[in-house]
This record gives structure tokens, sequence and C-alpha cells, in this order.
């Protein structure tokens, strides 16, 4: 795991919530230092952050309210949104370079791993491309499902294939 990823927080320093979505159950987490969304992803997938020192509150919690709004933007725009919550500034340069060009896929669209190398300028970088892709913290609002194998099959996504299917099918792309 990423060490930016599992840096352990202050006391109380972060909010977690559970939020009920159509196709599964997300897990959002607000530093409550910056109020920047630090995480969003689907319980017990690969991947998933650690957070210490978390408050759990609901979903109505008002530090909270901005991160739920994007997402339930997301889903009612079936993955389009205008809604730009102010996400946490994680990882490594490739990595946040991998989740800016993910963020540049149009929902209904998909791109395979060597397309998202080739637009952040490292076309021979593709496994380490990969490896950013699955450390994605926000699930759905930078929408690593988009991205598929060289031969447009399905492959690799931290909650699972079928979530991934699912949320391609929302989009309204036809199956994989």
């Amino acid at each position: 795991m990423s060490p930016s990823l599992t840096t352990p927080l202050p006391a109380n320093a972060a909010l977690r919530c559970r939020l009920d979505a159509p196709l599964c159950a997300l897990v959002l987490v607000v530093d409550t230092r910056d109020g920047r969304l630090r995480h969003v992803y689907v319980p017990g997938q690969r991947h998933a952050p650690v957070v210490e020192a978390v408050t759990e509150v609901p979903p109505t919690h008002p530090a909270l309210q901005p991160a739920v709004a994007a997402v339930q933007a997301w889903w009612s725009g079936r993955g389009a949104t205008d809604a730009d919550p102010r996400l946490s500034t994680v990882g490594t340069p490739l990595q946040q370079a991998v989740w800016q060009a993910l963020r540049a896929i149009p929902p209904g669209q998909t791109r395979t791993y060597g397309d998202v190398a080739a637009a952040v300028g490292r076309p021979r970088a593709v496994r380490a491309v990969a490896q950013a892709v699955a450390r994605n913290p926000w699930l759905l609002l930078v929408p690593c499902h988009r991205v598929v194998g060289q031969d447009g099959t399905l492959t690799g996504f931290a909650a699972g294939l079928p979530l991934k299917q699912a949320l391609l099918d929302w989009e309204g792309l036809p199956p994989g």
C-alpha cells in the first residue's frame, strides 16, 4: 500500500459515513482539518484505505454534505456530474496524474490502461499506471471503472469485476 494512503490522522481528524447507493454501499471519509474528501470506497474492497482516528457519523453530518452531494449527483447523472468535491491531495506525482486522467474519461466511454499511460505522458509505464488506477482513493468520482484491458475486456477493479460491469451498465455501456 502507498504510505500516502495509510498515513494516520490525528484524533478525530476524519469523519466516516456509510452511504447506501443504487448498486452498492459506499464509505466516504472526509478530513476535518481541511474539509477535503479523502476516500470513497466499497466496504471490503481490495486496497481499501487504512484510516485511523476516525469518527463514525451519519451521512447527514454537515461536514460530509459536499461529498454526499457529489456522490448522489454521480448516481442521478448516470456517471456525469458537475459536482466537484474538494479531493484530498494524496499520492505520488504519477498517481495524481493518472487520477486526473481518469476524471477526463467521459461517462459512457472507456479507455485502456495503455490509453491512460499515454495520456499522462508515460506510454511505456502501463503497469505503474495500472497500479495507480487500482489505488484510486475516490471510487466513482474518479472513474477507475472506465478503464479496461487492451482488448476491451474487464480487468482489475478493487471493488470486484461484477460491480465494475454494473457501473458500466449503469452508465449505458454494453457488456464488456
